[in-house]
């Protein structure tokens, strides 16, 4: 027999290993935001709960883009335990219906309470070793999940973005918890983990790490406004050459700053100039549109140097990587972005994310 546990949280994933980083940004934020409650969280997981009585709320207010350390922010609705394999839809489709208000609650009052309805299903795991081989399962549930959830109009007949998504995350095969998530203001991608390829010819595997966040801190139009063909960028420390080939197959000229090698298709590239250099000493000549940096030094260092690059008005835009400490990161992610703030001057965007291809590192796009 399925019992279901509802209590108002906001539910969040991360990269595993990393749920303490989470709790503590979510209890931070939410306490900036007038909100109280607790984190709850197991190591490893990969999901963090913030229990709040007050959870929607701080659902809307928090938005997905200030957070640093979670791959998605969804709304939780209900979690099922001892579920029968035989029949988990039943148990399913009677935690939405005992949701039912809460749901157009949550909604911001647009929908209909007697049908709110999801614009789109998303059977998920979480990315810990006990998630990923939950993947056959979540496929398969979600292709009998789909027409179970048509019947009664909780699922609209063709995806709808103007809806908010329905989240369907599997623990096990006997458990799993309910979630919304809002279109605009969460991760498009199952897991909030982006599937891209690896660019092509790639010099190193960090490429894809720049890739991935042209596609995560910038939106659709910031991508096709800021990446402009012919536009001038510096890659500091870029041996042997992933990111200033990202930049390059965005139609950019790039400096390459480092005293190492480049590996091909980069080296020699008509598109690039090589200056074996230090990336901590070396100056643009005259302002540039983009600067790059994934230099292996001490967080504070590095953010102390971007933020000279914007004072100085060395580059309009910039992408770079903070290595965290292996002790107190949500600490040192705090005093590194406050310390860029303080010294870069004015700034238009300021976005950080740990991203999928991030390790002990998180990433950070700036603007003038």
């Amino acid at each position: 027999m399925a019992t279901t546990r509802q209590e108002p949280a906001l539910l969040a994933y991360c990269r595993p290993g990393f749920e303490p980083e989470l709790a503590a940004e979510l209890t931070a934020r939410a306490g900036e935001r007038g909100h109280w409650g607790h984190a709850a969280t197991e190591r490893g997981s990969g999901v963090v709960h913030f229990v709040c009585a007050s959870a929607a709320e701080l659902e809307r207010q928090l938005a997905f883009d200030a957070l640093v350390f979670a791959r998605q922010k969804l709304l939780g609705i209900a979690r099922l335990d001892g579920l029968d394999p035989k029949d988990r839809i039943s148990p399913l489709l009677a935690a939405l219906d005992a949701a039912r208000g809460e749901l157009a609650a949550a909604d911001g009052g647009d929908s209909d309470p007697a049908a709110p309805g999801f614009g789109d299903l998303v059977v998920e795991h979480s990315d810990s070793d006990a998630g990923r081989e939950l993947a056959g399962l979540a496929r398969g549930f979600g292709n009998a999940l789909r027409p179970a959830l048509r019947k009664p109009g909780w699922l609209t007949d063709k995806p709808d973005a103007r809806r908010p998504r329905l989240h369907v995350l599997l623990h096990s095969g006997s458990r799993l918890e309910l979630a919304l998530g809002r279109v605009e203001d969460s991760s498009p991608w199952p897991g909030g983990i982006p599937r891209l390829r690896q660019p092509p010819n790639a010099p190193s595997r960090s490429a894809a790490k720049l890739d991935e966040a042209l596609h995560t801190l910038l939106g659709p139009e910031e991508r096709r406004s800021l990446l402009r063909e012919g536009d001038r960028a510096a890659d500091l420390g870029a041996a042997p050459g992933g990111w200033t080939w990202v930049l390059v197959r965005a139609g950019l000229r790039v400096t390459a700053v480092d005293n190492g090698p480049l590996k091909e298709p980069v080296a020699g590239h008509p598109q690039v100039e090589h200056l074996r250099a230090d990336g901590f000493r070396w100056q643009p000549a005259r302002p540039l549109d983009w600067m790059v940096c994934d230099m292996v030094e001490q967080p504070r260092r590095v953010a102390a140097r971007m933020a000279e690059w914007f004072r100085e008005g060395w580059c309009r835009n910039a992408i770079f990587n903070l290595k965290l400490p292996m002790k107190k990161r949500w600490d040192e992610t705090v005093l590194c972005l406050e310390l860029f703030r303080a010294q870069a001057g004015e700034l238009k965007a300021l976005r950080a994310r740990q991203l999928y291809h991030d390790r002990e590192e998180i990433t950070v796009f700036a603007r003038r």
